[in-house]
């Protein structure tokens, strides 16, 4: 499933919850502590979006938009799943 996030780099915590509704629709929001310099950020958004949804590293992938605070990340596992947990972060 592919879900779309809106990324806040350099936040004093990580934290994952939070609507953005962007050009593409309601996207998720991610914030990191890691400053967005060599991809941290980008590294940091796949292990907090992963701990949300609670899966491995590697079953999240980042799709689109690797140098801005819009990004798309392909997330594998059940959908339905995945779906019921993204509308809880939503709100």
């Amino acid at each position: 499933m592919r879900i779309a996030l809106r990324v806040k780099p350099g936040a004093s915590r990580t934290a994952v919850g939070g609507r953005y509704d962007g050009p593409s629709g309601p996207a998720l929001v991610v914030a990191v502590a890691a400053r967005p310099v060599e991809g941290q950020a980008n590294k940091a958004v796949v292990q907090a979006v992963a701990a949300a949804f609670g899966l491995r590293r590697s079953a999240v992938t980042l799709v689109h938009g690797a140098t801005g605070r819009d990004k798309v990340v392909e997330v594998a596992g059940d959908e339905g799943a995945i779906r019921a947990r993204f509308e809880h972060l939503l709100e």
